[in-house]
Formats: C-alpha cells, structure tokens, sequence
C-alpha cells in the first residue's frame, strides 16, 4: 500500500488531470515496484500508474509509448503525467489480455498471429535513428542478465553458498564465446517482455492495432530475434511446438531477406540467455522481495534452457551446466517461508 505522503501525491495529481474524486480499483501489480489503479469516474475509464522513483522511470514508457503509437501500434495513450513524482495517467485498453482471452477459450493460434503480425509490422517500420535515448542491449546488459543465474538461482540451492569465482567468471566467458551469434541479424526495438500477459485483445480495431501493448518501459535497440522468442518460449505457459513452428514461419516469411540460418541462431542464443535470466529472476523476487508465486515457472523455464542448450550454438554454456549444474540441482528453490 502506499503511504499516506504518496497517496495525497496521487490525489492531487488525479485533481490536477480533472479526476478528483474518481474512484480507484487497484488493476494490477506486477513484478516490478510499479502499481496500476484504474481510476472511474461515471462511465469514463483510464488506467494511473504508479511507478516511484527512483526504482523505476516513467520518462522511458512515455518515450516508447509514443514511438509506438506513430508507428501506429496501440500503446495506451498518455492522458497527463509528472514525470519527477512517477505518475501516469494512461488511457485504459481493457481487461482482456491474451492471457485472459485464451483462458476463456479463444482461438489460440489466431491470437498468436496477431502478436506475431505486430512484431512484423514493427520491425517493418522500425529505423535506424528512431532509437534516441533508448539503450543498446549490448553484451554487458546480457551479461549482467545472464548472471542472475549464478547470483541468484545457485545460491538458493546451495543452503546459501555464493556461485565460486572462477566458476562465475567461466559461466560468463561461456557466455561471451556465444552472444556475438546472436547480434547475426537486424536490430530493432526491443520490448523485452512481449508475451501473452501484456498483450491486449481491444475490441472494435482492425489488424495489428487489435493488439494492445503494455510493459515496454524498459525497451532497448538490439537483436530482431528477441522479441519473437519472448512470445513463443514463454515462461508462464506451455506452447505447442506445432504452433512454435508455424509462428517462426509467418515471422521468417515476412521477411525473404534475412538470413534465417543466422535468426535460427540468435533465437536459439537469446532464448537460453533469457531462460538463464528469468531463472534468477524468479528466484530473486522469491527470496528479495517475498513473492513466491513466480517459482511455479521455473521447471518450465529449466525445460526451455535444456532444450536450448542442444543448439550447436550454445555449445559453450551447454558444457559449463554440464561440469557446475548437475541435473540434481536443476530444481525449484524451495520457498524461505
């Protein structure tokens, strides 16, 4: 809950956008700091989102959120914001994720071509020298990703002995030996968390703006590949390799050009990378901030970095697990309390 300094802050700026006395409903919190409250008032809808700095930086969703809707994709539209307090009031795209859509039985592969056909218009559109101010996901950042595993994860299975140095030093040498395989194809802007969760089925709007987008404030320029393996090797959801395969290949199709043995790699690269990370990830927010709702992913995640591992491409990483991790200690975390 916040506290009652920064929930007069909110107060006055609802008053201030000409929403004083608006009813507030918390909409969502995710695992971030960030909050969201849709705010009501009669039959008029929008969505504030709460993100106190300095832990998080509303400045870069305004930044992305405006790329995205001149490329004309459907970010929810910033209705007023202060930046310096990390307030923002945002129009409200509904209830009705992707998550909630299939859950309620719609057509999942009809689902996963709009969200493939929205990267494809994305990366159609994207150019170079539209990336003012957004950071590069360059080797460091993936790096630093990638180490969460180690700083995190093997502690946490290991009665609390942090990862040996050398050993660390040779997960991330293994690591570098193979990132350059990922940076073989184009790079665009990358939304990071581009899944069923933060994606929006929005009534009344036709082909790619049907799919609302949400939680792209820490997007980056980097590789193509990235945000098509976030959707398609999910860590909160089983997909069909069957669908897996024919996404890949609408994303491959609409693009004749690219060289599709270099994609194959990068995905293959960036999807164990991102399974390494949210493996740390999921653990961190387990024992740091006391939400252990996310291990129930972890064998799912496990499962994903295994099958990545098999790639040529990883060949490297694949031997480090081989000597560090044994099987037997590719488990779930068990919960501090």
């Amino acid at each position: 809950m916040p506290s009652p300094e920064r929930t007069a802050l909110i107060e006055s700026f609802l008053a201030g956008a000409g929403w004083a006395g608006a009813t507030r409903r918390l909409l969502a919190a995710d695992a971030s700091f960030r909050h969201y409250d849709r705010v009501t008032r009669g039959r008029e809808c929008a969505v504030l989102m709460d993100a106190p700095p300095p832990r998080e930086n509303v400045q870069a969703f305004l930044q992305v959120a405006r790329q995205l809707l001149d490329l004309g994709l459907s970010a929810p539209r910033p209705l007023r914001a202060d930046e310096a307090a990390g307030l923002l009031l945002l129009e409200d795209l509904g209830d009705r994720t992707f998550t909630r859509a299939l859950a309620e039985g719609a057509d999942e592969a009809a689902l996963y071509r709009l969200a493939i056909d929205v990267l494809i218009a994305l990366h159609r559109s994207w150019r170079a020298g539209a990336e003012a101010g957004l950071a590069p996901y360059d080797d460091e950042k993936l790096l630093d990703e990638a180490a969460l595993l180690t700083d995190w994860f093997l502690p946490a299975v290991r009665d609390g002995a942090p990862t040996a140095p050398d050993a660390r030093d040779a997960y991330l040498s293994a690591w570098r030996a193979v990132l350059p395989r990922a940076r073989r194809v184009p790079e665009t802007l990358v939304l990071r968390d581009y899944h069923v969760d933060n994606l929006m089925l929005l009534e009344g709007r036709e082909g790619v703006s049907a799919c609302g987008l949400l939680d792209f404030q820490d997007a980056v320029i980097g590789p193509c590949a990235y945000d098509v393996v976030s959707l398609l090797e999910d860590a909160r959801r089983d997909i069909p390799p069957g669908l897996v395969e024919a996404m890949l290949s609408r994303y491959l199709d609409a693009f004749p050009g690219l060289d599709r043995a270099a994609f194959a790699e990068s995905y293959a690269v960036l999807g164990a990378q991102r399974a390494a990370k949210i493996i740390g990830i999921f653990t961190r927010l387990e024992r740091r901030d006391g939400k252990p709702q996310y291990l129930r992913h972890i064998p799912r995640v496990w499962r994903l970095l295994e099958a990545g591992l098999e790639k040529p491409a990883l060949a490297p990483v694949k031997a480090w697990f081989a000597r560090e991790v044994p099987r037997a200690e590719r488990i779930t975390p068990e919960p501090l309390s």
